[in-house]
């Protein structure tokens, strides 16, 4: 008989056995990490036939590839002998698979090409049988290069699932003047002892910066002005002070929106004068003027008004459209978490935008920076207090009284402090969780 999750919730509440289940996770990465459309790679990536991309749809690992006619694939990394991961390494460019074992040999789209000592199997064995194979994942949709995949055979399309979200990613590629990105610049990849909900759920969190990040925005308050660096200071310390900015800066000029599926972002109500765009930058300047080359002023006007900071695209994604950042979540277990960075090159910008988005996220992402750490050390102490004789449920019922509808079919905070995404990701888990064409993508794989 089916279980109804519906139990764990309450107004306002979860119950905590969602985040320390092994159980439960077990159900997640079926129900949600495959049968639900994740992101699984960009197409710039896999830029010509060949190439191909190690990655993964929750723990099952998964090779993105581009065939040698072109075409996009998410084919299933494993042998169809004994089972072991054929493709080791995390990019490349091949001709074909062949797995380490035995010798095994399959076309880039997985079909099997060659078997050695093909002879002595049982009758039924035909090498031509598409079972035979290094199954392709069922559906594989890319929504402007960023490239989602699916183990269910059928439902919503990408599209539909992603809803108003694809203004998000829309907004990070139209921020290149040339209307084209690509992921470079290398990764961060860092884990933590957690469940993977509570990463997102501190994305959105304007609540916490004030407390988690006290002692950087001390150090960058107290920090001269006339005190210069290579530039990757300057964006430092902008960060850390804005971290800063007190409750009533967050509850007025900073909003929180939700939409359907669990997606997300925390963003701001009005031209934001802080930010980089008025600062009289220089080559901030000369990236306003190629904007403007190319896409006139009243398009690079609606664009450099866009201030979206997180965006997360559920379950597996989120972005920061203005700093041309994405971090991929990746559950190993349930309370094990893997999160990578990658940045992106806005193609016809100056260089040094692009440098400028590696000091970012070295300041912002890097496994030694001044805000992931912090933020690790909660996420640890969340894991560990959960795993006490503590309070069962989990409160979550911050703005539940003051949300208010949004004008694209989703829910939005009064003001950011609102918790308002945590119970649109969570009213997502539940449906998910509890539909019935979970069964479909277990057949399927």
């Amino acid at each position: 008989m089916a279980q109804d999750f519906s139990k764990f919730f309450e107004p306002g509440r979860v119950h905590r056995k969602l985040y320390t289940d092994p159980a439960i996770f077990d159900l997640e990465m079926e129900r949600i990490f495959y049968s639900t459309w994740v992101y699984v790679g960009h197409e710039s990536q896999i830029k010509n036939p060949g190439d191909y991309f190690a990655t993964h749809m929750g723990r099952k690992p998964v090779v993105l590839v581009r065939d040698m006619d072109g075409t996009v694939r998410v084919i299933h990394n494993q042998c169809a002998h004994r089972g072991a991961m054929v493709v080791a390494t995390e990019k490349g460019n091949a001709p074909e698979f062949t797995c380490c074992y035995h010798g095994w040999t399959y076309h880039l789209d997985g079909k099997l090409k060659a078997v050695p000592l093909n002879h002595g199997y049982p009758r039924d064995f035909d090498p031509s049988n598409p079972k035979t194979a290094m199954r392709r994942v069922p559906r594989v949709t890319s929504y402007r290069g960023f490239v989602f995949a699916s183990g269910a055979a059928d439902g919503p399309a990408l599209e539909e699932t992603l809803g108003h979200m694809t203004t998000s990613l829309d907004d990070l590629i139209d921020r290149a003047p040339d209307g084209e990105i690509e992921v470079a610049g290398g990764v961060f990849r860092h884990a933590y002892d957690g469940n993977w909900k509570v990463y997102f759920e501190n994305l959105c969190d304007a609540a916490h910066p004030l407390f988690v990040h006290r002692s950087s925005i001390d150090a960058a308050q107290q920090q001269s002005d006339a005190v210069h660096s290579d530039g990757s200071g300057e964006i430092a310390i902008r960060q850390m002070r804005q971290n800063g900015a007190p409750y009533s800066f967050w509850e007025s000029q900073v909003g929180i929106w939700t939409y359907p599926n669990g997606h997300s972002y925390l963003g701001d109500y009005h031209d934001d004068s802080k930010l980089v765009a008025a600062l009289k930058d220089p080559v901030f300047r000369d990236y306003i003027a190629a904007l403007e080359k190319k896409k006139g002023k009243a398009e690079t006007k609606r664009i450099l008004e866009v201030r979206r900071w997180n965006s997360n695209i559920y379950p597996n994604v989120s972005l920061m459209s203005q700093f041309q950042q994405l971090r991929v979540v990746q559950p190993v277990s349930v309370n094990r978490t893997v999160v990578t960075t990658y940045n992106f090159r806005l193609k016809g910008a100056p260089e040094q935008v692009f440098r400028n988005t590696i000091s970012f996220a070295n300041i912002v992402n890097g496994t030694g920076s001044l805000v992931l750490t912090d933020d690790l050390e909660i996420y640890n102490r969340i894991d560990m207090g959960l795993s006490s004789e503590g309070t069962e449920w989990l409160q979550v019922g911050r703005g539940y009284h003051s949300d208010v509808p949004d004008a694209h079919g989703g829910r939005r905070g009064v003001n950011s402090t609102s918790e308002v995404y945590i119970r649109n990701m969570l009213d997502a888990w539940l449906g998910y969780m509890n539909d019935s064409r979970r069964e479909q993508a277990r057949a399927a794989s």
